[in-house]
């Protein structure tokens, strides 16, 4: 099991792909010791042979041990539609003690869920946007969309540069996200938060808008707890830079840690109690911590969808 990414892992594996293919074969390995039996099994149950049928799925074994005819049944296969939406936002350009920014943990993740859900044949689209939406593209099941999906996670890593000014508008995305997806979906937000608080209320009403259209959420908050929650930075004065707008500011840490990790810990606790009043799945990741948690905590939600 992988347990922590870095980003020298990224360029070492080549591409991202074979990375998620990785990611995913360690947690498969380990879902034996968890709650999700029959994971990637498409077989679901035995019925009778109708007389004129396709005798194509009939199963030959047990004919031979029940003189009986049974045909299988399968699940469909595709009983899913899964919406993987990320922002692209400087502010997600910020890199942890492991070298590895919220952009690449979030790609990182979402390429391992595509992965997850080509071996289930279920339906997989991609969303990126920062001021506004960018690439959208429908769910599909598809190798070749598959493909395509990780061409593009590929395409957004080596393009975007610390030297990067895009700012963040996932109101406005995902409003269009919710008229974009036609069938009911699972959609799975990776975003770090970092937007103007006063617009909470608004931010909320787009996510009403996705549950309004029968979509379940799942938002990944992707977040550095030990610099960007609990401001544990050096005790010396320190130059602070706004990712998104080059705005600078020089201060000393112990100076405000107190008034900041207490407005950012109170306006985290309000989206999450929103969330909640909202019936979304807020669920905060560290990306210090491993990807297993992410994979989980989706599955869990799978689970209690499927």
């Amino acid at each position: 099991m992988i347990s922590s990414i870095r980003k020298e892992d990224l360029a070492r594996f080549g591409n991202l792909e074979l990375l998620a293919k990785q990611v995913v074969e360690g947690f498969i390995t380990g879902l034996h010791k968890s709650p999700f039996h029959g994971f990637s099994v498409e077989f679901a149950e035995h019925r009778l042979y109708n007389k004129g049928e396709s005798t194509r799925h009939i199963d030959w074994k047990l004919f031979a041990r029940s003189e009986k005819i049974f045909t299988k049944k399968y699940e469909e296969e595709t009983n899913l539609r899964c919406q993987l939406v990320v922002d692209t936002s400087s502010s997600m350009l910020y890199r942890g003690k492991n070298n590895l920014s919220k952009l690449e943990f979030s790609m990182l993740c979402a390429a391992s869920i595509a992965e997850l859900l080509k071996r289930q044949r279920d339906a997989v689209g991609l969303s990126l946007f920062d001021t506004k939406l960018g690439l959208h593209t429908p769910a599909k099941s598809s190798a070749a969309h598959h493909r395509f999906l990780v061409h593009e996670m590929e395409k957004e890593l080596r393009e975007y540069s610390d030297q990067s000014k895009k700012g963040t508008n996932a109101i406005q995305a995902l409003h269009d996200i919710a008229e974009l997806c036609h069938k009911r979906s699972l959609v799975v937000l990776f975003t770090d938060l970092l937007d103007d608080p006063s617009q909470l209320e608004t931010f909320m009403q787009a996510i009403q808008h996705l549950r309004h259209n029968k979509h379940e959420i799942v938002i990944f908050h992707v977040i550095d707890k030990q610099t960007e929650v609990d401001f544990a930075l050096e005790n010396r004065p320190v130059n602070l830079v706004d990712m998104e707008t080059g705005e600078k500011m020089k201060l000393h840490p112990m100076e405000v840690k107190k008034a900041y990790t207490d407005a950012i810990q109170a306006y985290f606790a309000e989206v999450e109690l929103k969330c909640a009043q909202y019936a979304v799945d807020f669920m905060p990741v560290d990306i210090q911590n491993g990807l297993q948690d992410v994979l989980t905590k989706y599955m869990l939600k799978r689970q209690r969808l499927y």
